[in-house]
């Protein structure tokens, strides 16, 4: 396993470390924190034995990006404008 590490990307410090679930049979999560968002850490994927610092690091920052991203987008809405068309019965006259 990994110990816990840091980097810097676009100057947003993150700061990375697997931790074990709480409940038993559950497996560890990686867990980061970014410098430019101090209310949250995020656990966006589970430690595998394959994973290494370079590796976890692109997944992070890929994960981050991503979220930004979706933050950024204009909101998306199901409200249904109007009322809807009525419905025509078959087979009647």
């Amino acid at each position: 396993m990994i110990d816990p590490f840091a980097f810097v990307d676009e100057g947003r410090t993150f700061t990375c470390a697997i931790e074990e679930a709480r409940a038993p049979r559950t497996d560890a999560w990686w867990w980061f924190r970014v410098s430019t968002d101090d209310r949250n850490r995020y656990a966006p994927f589970r430690a595998d034995a394959s994973d290494t610092v370079s590796s976890v690091r692109e997944r992070i920052v890929a994960y981050y990006d991503a979220l930004l991203a979706r933050r950024a987008a204009p909101a998306t809405t199901y409200w249904n404008r109007g009322r809807p068309a009525a419905r025509r019965e078959s087979g009647t006259a």
